[in-house]
């Protein structure tokens, strides 16, 4: 019955998770000499600290790569929204006399409004500013010391799923360059980090047919549910939250996401819970590991229709997809979310929903990315 919805249900969100093996092999050569070669050995032994700022999409590969960042390069790193950067962040914790914060901002377009407003910000305050961006003339380039260009081949349109890979794509290959020219592991294992990120292109290929079908399954009990849950921690939190924003731009149904200390707090109050949908992202890396389980054990109890993404084998008697395991856990990030896409497009064509609800009646102001990119920009 998968296989059959698979082929009934295919559409444009869908397609893109499907062409995502062959993007990471491609996105890996044309990224991998970029990374290299956009920040210099000095300013590589300037940062003190790294900030990350996005929306939407471009927040969540912040939120994907924080922790790796850490861990590759041994720099403090945080993740800040660029309306919290623009608007609320102390002017105490940027500039040369802080420890030279270097601002990583992230946005494809470069065009929303709240990016610009955070790098011309950081750049007031004399933050050093990395923009990675697809567009050399937009506010976010020309507001930035460094640009970090992408060049995503065109695709048909739907909720961001190749361009959010690349932006992870882009953050986690700097990270290890980073931490290769600090000397906080050898050439050779740098080396090996990378071509681990490329090999999950071969792995992701493997397992797509058996991730499509399960998905399209889930799909196909889930199309009545008027709720979803999505979560998961650290490492993984970034992929719930992915996963809530695929579904509500997919579908227009009420999604959330929670941390799985948070869930325990919250989210397991809702009533009718045999009606919720509840996706738990679940790495056998994650040291957060044990309370994840827990989730799955109690939301069993419940009664809660649950799917787990794992790289792992699993939970009994609950539905499961199987995403790659890479050789090093920092790689994780590259592919962990694409059943987020798939279960959130297959949903979309069986409901027969317009991705953004069309941009249409009320939701006209959306079109164009409009209300992301023209309105006020508040320089403090």
């Amino acid at each position: 019955m998968s296989e059959r919805l698979t082929k009934e249900y295919d559409n444009p969100m869908c397609r893109q998770a499907m062409s995502l093996p062959e993007l990471i092999r491609s996105q890996y050569e044309d990224l991998e000499p970029k990374t290299r070669k956009v920040l210099s050995f000095q300013e590589i032994f300037n940062i003190q600290r790294v900030v990350l700022t996005g929306c939407g999409d471009s927040y969540a590969a912040c939120m994907a790569t924080k922790h790796v960042f850490e861990m590759l390069t041994g720099i403090q790193a945080e993740v800040v929204t660029a309306i919290d950067f623009g608007r609320y962040y102390s002017e105490r914790h940027m500039g040369v006399d802080c420890q030279n914060p270097l601002v990583i901002a992230v946005s494809n377009s470069g065009r929303v409004a709240r990016i610009s407003e955070a790098v011309q910000r950081a750049k007031f305050h004399d933050c050093f500013v990395l923009g990675i961006t697809g567009n050399l003339t937009s506010p976010l380039a020309q507001n930035s010391d460094k640009v970090l260009k992408l060049d995503i081949p065109p695709f048909e349109s739907a909720p961001g799923t190749r361009s959010y890979m690349v932006s992870v794509m882009a953050l986690l290959l700097l990270a290890v360059r980073i931490g290769e020219v600090r000397g906080m592991y050898t050439m050779d294992q740098a080396m090996d980090y990378r071509y681990d990120m490329k090999n999950q292109g071969d792995l992701l290929e493997a397992l797509l047919p058996q991730m499509a079908e399960t998905c399209a399954k889930t799909a196909e009990e889930w199309k009545d549910f008027s709720c979803f849950d999505f979560v998961g921690a650290g490492f993984d939190y970034a992929a719930a939250w992915f996963g809530q924003a695929k579904m509500l731009e997919a579908t227009g149904k009420f999604s959330m996401h929670i941390n799985s200390e948070e869930w325990f707090h919250l989210n397991c109050f809702a009533k009718d819970p045999e009606h919720i949908g509840t996706v738990v992202v679940s790495n056998t890396t994650n040291p957060g590991l044990s309370r994840t389980k827990d989730v799955i054990r109690y939301g069993k109890k419940l009664g809660r229709p649950m799917l787990v993404i794992t790289d792992g084998s699993g939970a009994e008697g609950v539905s499961c997809v199987t995403v790659p395991s890479p050789k090093y856990p920092v790689n994780m990030p590259v592919t962990q979310f694409v059943p987020m896409s798939l279960l959130a497009g297959y949903l979309s064509a069986m409901l027969g929903e317009e991705y953004g609800r069309g941009c249409e009646g009320p939701w006209s102001f959306c079109e164009n990315g409009f209300c992301v990119q023209n309105n006020e920009i508040v320089l403090k």
